[in-house]
């Protein structure tokens, strides 16, 4: 579906269904706020349901590490998929592989029962974040593509603001049923709004869908390495954070400060990227994911006040990898080009996924002989190692804005493969 047919595209009341106010990207927003309302409590959740159980650390850690590598693997068939079926479908598909086997989870605290069940919502979720994704590129001009990945970062965010530490404080007052239970509605109503949005072209996937277009990968490296260490550290603080903190209050308030401040950062670069160009908040987004990181470690390390310390790292982390997410999604989209959006949301959101799970395997492992703070900090230094990737894009973006069309078209085979 090229941008320029949907933005033609009607509903039959006769008003525009794409667009920053259609009537389809509205419900895409609210399907995203739907299926991450799962997604979000539950990666402090059934960790916690994890540890109820007897599990050590390494357990702890695999049950987002399996979620993780199962949302990875299917995102590999990703081109596969696409050509089967179109992103409306996907997305509703797995907006049911996720939240069906939710309900689940009471069954059993044993940690395979806790893997088997997190395994098959990490298949539903890899498909919900690439199609999300890529819809977001395809129902919205590119005019106005760093606000509407703001607002679906919005959509992201909110859920993980609200019921991120939510979810850990019902499951500690309440109790962890309720919280599954919950958790598993709200993706299976995320799918009904799906089912509500109206079929575009190529509807029935197949050789023609653009999502599934072939694109060469090279030109989204730097972006995808920037993310994916950036996000490893995400994945260790969501999953150990609320283990490792004394006060047990702590670990909700640093959870939630964490999520709103993605959610601003993100919301936030979307409206500074379209008035003044992608990629001049990569190098600074690094840095503040450096000192969050840092901030963790000393948070942790002892015990002094690390309610303070882990709100204060809470908020800058999540302000630089807020933005940070926002700009390299949109470079990315626009380097693969307008056939490009499904590889281009697939790379990111593999990078985003297989960093969150991998640093929560990473801080479970390396805990034991570091100890919590020790592999927080050790994430520091691996996003600051990848501070001169983002340098280098944040210059190739920069000189690409100086270009006109003409140019820029010129440099289509090495800039934004068509």
């Amino acid at each position: 579906m090229h941008p320029s047919s949907t933005q033609r595209r009607r509903g039959s009341a006769g008003g525009e269904s794409t667009g920053l106010a259609g009537r389809d990207f509205l419900l895409l927003l609210a399907a995203t706020v739907g299926t991450f309302s799962n997604y979000a409590p539950l990666l402090s959740v059934a960790p916690l349901w994890s540890a109820q159980g007897g599990s050590g650390n390494a357990g702890v850690g695999a049950v987002t590490g399996v979620t993780m590598a199962t949302t990875v693997g299917v995102q590999l068939c990703m081109r596969w998929l696409l050509r089967r079926l179109s992103l409306r479908q996907v997305l509703m598909a797995g907006a049911l592989l996720l939240g069906l086997p939710t309900f689940a989870y009471p069954v059993s605290t044993g940690l395979a029962w806790a893997l088997a069940v997190s395994a098959v919502r990490g298949v539903g979720f890899g498909m919900v974040a690439v199609a999300g994704s890529a819809l977001v590129a395809e129902l919205v001009p590119a005019h106005a593509r760093g606000r509407a990945v703001g607002w679906y970062g919005v959509a992201v965010g909110l859920p993980q603001v609200l019921c991120l530490p939510l979810g850990v404080w019902l499951a500690e007052h309440v109790g962890f049923t309720p919280v599954f239970l919950a958790a598993g509605a709200l993706s299976v109503l995320a799918a009904a709004a799906v089912r509500a949005m109206r079929p575009g072209p190529g509807e029935s996937g197949g050789e023609g869908s653009t999502a599934a277009a072939s694109v060469p990968l090279r030109p989204l490296g730097r972006p995808f390495t920037v993310l994916i260490t950036s996000a490893c550290a995400l994945g260790g603080v969501t999953t150990f954070l609320p283990l490792a903190l004394s006060d047990s209050s702590a670990a909700p308030v640093a959870l939630f400060l964490l999520s709103g401040a993605i959610v601003v950062g993100r919301w936030a670069a979307g409206v500074f990227s379209d008035r003044r160009g992608t990629g001049r908040l990569l190098v600074p987004s690094v840095l503040a994911c450096v000192v969050g990181m840092g901030g963790f470690g000393l948070a942790t390390a002892g015990p002094g006040d690390g309610a303070v310390l882990s709100a204060a790292a809470a908020s800058v982390y999540g302000l630089g990898f807020g933005a940070l997410q926002n700009d390299t999604l949109v470079i990315m989209f626009r380097r693969a080009g307008p056939r490009g959006h499904g590889a281009a949301s697939t790379a990111w959101n593999m990078a985003y996924d297989a960093g969150t799970g991998i640093g929560a395997v990473a801080v479970g492992l390396t805990s034991h002989a570091l100890g919590v703070d020790g592999s927080f900090t050790a994430a520091a230094v691996l996003i600051l190692l990848a501070a001169p990737l983002a340098l280098r894009d944040a210059r190739t973006e920069h000189r690409i804005a100086q270009l006109s069309p003409d140019e820029i078209q010129a440099e289509a085979p090495t800039h934004a493969p068509q």
